[in-house]
């Protein structure tokens, strides 16, 4: 189950933020070029006041690694307004408390016919299959994003020491709840979909809940932690979500 964690002030230089088009009806805030936790706490921020704050035309906002989108409606009122109004928000930024932020624990049952790419992460990096569990397990991830599938977590903080490449042939069809390594990241696969990452494991939790509000698991700026666990836990668990 979720649980918090500590909260915090998003720290932010109001010199080092750009603004500028996406389109005719979006603008996009972004704060940096790099994944950095410190510039996603001003993401954190912004999205913060957007949970008490609603701009006047304001469609939709899309959080990402160092950038937040606001998708808008130009028949309400126009780029320029949009853009000074914003630039007056980001003044104050540094002063908007942070969003709490969840402990979400993942079992994983890594290896095997749940992770069938384990032993060639491991090979690629000289180790063992259970020094790469060890590894993957021992972080907290930081949720920086959800993207490319309804659901999927796009997460930092995985030791470069199990970085893997993607597949040269992606699959066509990865399991629900497939953990998976692509280069420095890792993430989950809420849904069956083609994929190319390097699959070590598969969790029974379901991170897509359409029918539930909200109807994903994780949000940005969730903690990650993942637990390993045995085969028969993984049927035991299943069996409970369904």
């Amino acid at each position: 189950m979720p649980d918090s964690a500590k909260k915090g002030k998003a720290l932010h230089d109001p010199a080092s933020f750009q603004i500028f088009p996406l389109g005719d009806a979006a603008i996009v805030i972004k704060f940096g070029d790099t994944i950095d936790r410190e510039l996603h706490r001003s993401v954190r921020a912004l999205e913060n006041y957007f949970v008490d704050h609603s701009l006047h035309g304001m469609i939709e906002r899309v959080p990402a690694y160092a950038t937040v989108t606001i998708y808008y409606d130009p028949a309400q009122r126009s780029y320029h307004d949009l853009e000074q109004e914003l630039r007056k928000i980001l003044a104050e930024l540094a002063d908007v408390p942070e969003l709490d932020s969840r402990i979400v624990e993942i079992p994983v049952s890594y290896g095997g016919e749940f992770g069938p790419d384990l032993e060639f992460v491991a090979q690629h990096n000289s180790l063992k299959t259970d020094e790469v569990v060890q590894i993957h397990s021992a972080p907290d991830y930081l949720v920086y994003m959800i993207g490319f599938a309804p659901g999927f977590p796009y997460l930092g903080g995985m030791s470069q020491r199990i970085a893997a490449p993607r597949r040269d042939s992606p699959r066509l069809k990865i399991p629900v709840g497939s953990v998976g390594i692509a280069g420095t990241q890792t993430g989950v696969y809420p849904i069956e979909t083609p994929g190319g990452w390097q699959l070590i494991g598969r969790t029974p939790i379901k991170l897509f809940r359409p029918r539930e509000i909200p109807p994903t698991l994780l949000k940005a700026g969730d903690i990650v932690r993942f637990r390993p666990i045995s085969s028969e836990e993984f049927t035991s668990l299943r069996a409970c979500s369904q």
